[in-house]
């Protein structure tokens, strides 16, 4: 069965509010919590950027689903082996509950510690590099042995993790691109993406197969997770309205990994039109409409699929899609 959760957008929640959002997502039918990890919003109106782990931890107190971050970036703000303590330590709070989504960053969130900001294919080289030496501590410190390091970026003296887990969290890498989904398939447990076209996503569903039969893993039991960006209110006006004032950067068609400010995203999303916010996803008031979408990941292969509203209105959208929507996903 396809797991349906909520993904708790940190860029326009406070963190207490983040947390009800999550444990009011559980009563309404939705399983598991996505929450983001990020320094900046995308646009000031956005207006918070609350630090992911102790929101997560909040969470899985008070809910009972599976928690992760989509995605934290083991390679600029953080070292490896921080994040992989962080994730640890988690998943032994909360066993069989925690995933571990990573992503090679973007400048809005990273640039501030980084000393340069290299372009995507570093980036991605790095975040592989860094999954490495996740793998190992995982495997190290839960064996009673340290771990030691020196790559192409990163090193790492003889350390590990104290506090482990019975079993370590999967490691999700976080792709648009078929080339990294496979190299996700071979060295970490799956992808997650955003929403996208058949072909695009069977793509990519394909290629972390692919990698993992490689690597001699089961196919089948690739995590294929969508993060799915929905614009729902009474009416498609609001539903548009509120989009291009509170998430235009979901409508924005182009790479924004290199964009460093909330103000510069600000200045370029006075140029976005309504039909910019059509092109980007589904906006209607109709839930059939969202329905058929969510629908359509699931006849594609997905395992989880993440739900955000690109506004606000959480209470009511969570109300409405618990009742109306989430029943009648066919899995």
């Amino acid at each position: 069965m396809v797991q349906i959760g909520y993904a708790a957008a940190l860029e326009q929640l406070p963190p207490t509010d983040a947390v009800d959002a999550g444990v009011r997502a559980e009563q309404h039918g939705f399983t598991g919590v996505m929450a983001s990890d990020v320094l900046a919003p995308w646009v000031p109106a956005q207006g918070q950027a609350p630090f992911v782990w102790n929101v997560l931890t909040a969470l899985a107190e008070r809910t009972r689903g599976d928690i992760g971050p989509g995605v934290a970036v083991p390679t600029f703000r953080w070292h490896p082996a921080v994040l992989a303590q962080a994730s640890a330590t988690l998943a032994a709070m909360y066993p069989h509950r925690h995933w571990l989504g990573i992503g090679s960053g973007e400048a809005i969130n990273e640039h501030a510690v980084a000393r340069y900001w290299p372009e995507a294919p570093e980036r991605i080289n790095r975040m592989f590099e860094a999954i490495e030496i996740i793998t190992k501590l995982f495997a190290g410190s839960a064996a009673g042995k340290d771990t030691k390091y020196s790559g192409e970026f990163f090193k790492l003296e003889s350390t590990r993790l104290w506090t482990v887990p019975a079993e370590p969290p999967p490691i999700l890498v976080g792709t648009a691109g078929p080339v990294t989904a496979r190299r996700a398939g071979r060295h970490a447990q799956g992808i997650i993406t955003m929403g996208g076209s058949d072909r695009k996503i069977a793509t990519l569903f394909e290629r972390v197969r692919t990698g993992a039969r490689e690597a001699g893993k089961d196919p089948d039991s690739t995590h294929r997770v969508i993060q799915l960006h929905t614009a729902w209110a009474p009416t498609e006006t609001e539903a548009v309205e509120t989009v291009l004032q509170q998430w235009p950067n979901g409508a924005m068609r182009f790479p924004k990994a290199d964009l460093r400010s909330p103000f510069e995203v600000a200045q370029i999303a006075r140029l976005l039109r309504s039909e910019d916010v059509h092109s980007a996803m589904v906006v209607s008031a109709d839930p059939a409409d969202h329905l058929r979408e969510i629908q359509r990941y699931v006849d594609l292969g997905a395992t989880a699929i993440y739900l955000h509203n690109a506004g606000s209105l959480d209470t009511r959208w969570l109300e409405v899609f618990g009742t109306e929507v989430l029943p009648k996903v066919v899995h």
